[in-house]
């Protein structure tokens, strides 16, 4: 085995692409640190996220701190910035998308078990509070990371990362 080359490496998401038909976009609920929503944006751009709704306090793409883990990936990722998250979600509804919110909630299923393999908008919170309320309650479903560490929860740009790949996961399997 070795590693891929420019060129094999370009086939290879070349492929993956073409095999990709499922849409996934995000809403960011006031996700306030730059270094998280740059995480979220890279992440976005790798994992082909069709558009963001950055919702409330979310900090800007344009931020200086939040380019230093985005690292210009901004330029592959449509976004759009609303005062509410139900704004966002009305918006994602209205193009099709089913709301998922990636939560430890009460109604929260884990995440494995929640299914993604259509046209989803994941939802995610606040660094420290998670979801709003108002998100909350327009969820269609509700879906949590199963931890079985000594840790109990995960840096949002950490559980977003994880969720699209999820997603895309599930999505690449049901076609």
């Amino acid at each position: 085995m070795k590693n891929l080359d420019p060129t094999g490496l370009k086939r290879l998401h070349r492929d993956w692409r073409r095999t990709t038909t499922q849409k996934i976009s995000l809403i960011l609920d006031s996700v306030q640190t730059p270094y998280n929503v740059g995480t979220i944006i890279r992440t976005s751009a790798a994992l082909g996220v069709d558009h963001l709704w950055l919702v409330g306090a979310t900090e800007s793409p344009t931020h200086n701190k939040t380019n230093k883990t985005a690292l210009g990936t901004q330029r592959y990722v449509e976004w759009t910035t609303v005062e509410t998250p139900t704004e966002a979600i009305t918006a994602a509804r209205a193009q099709g998308y089913e709301i998922v919110g990636i939560e430890l909630a009460d109604d929260a299923s884990p995440l494995h078990d929640v299914d993604l393999s259509g046209n989803v908008c994941l939802v995610v919170g606040h660094e420290d509070r998670g979801l709003s309320k108002e998100a909350l309650a327009l969820l269609d479903s509700a879906g949590y990371i199963p931890q079985v560490g000594k840790v109990g929860s995960l840096n949002v740009g950490v559980a977003t990362s994880i969720a699209i790949s999820e997603a895309r996961r599930q999505g690449w399997t049901s076609a």
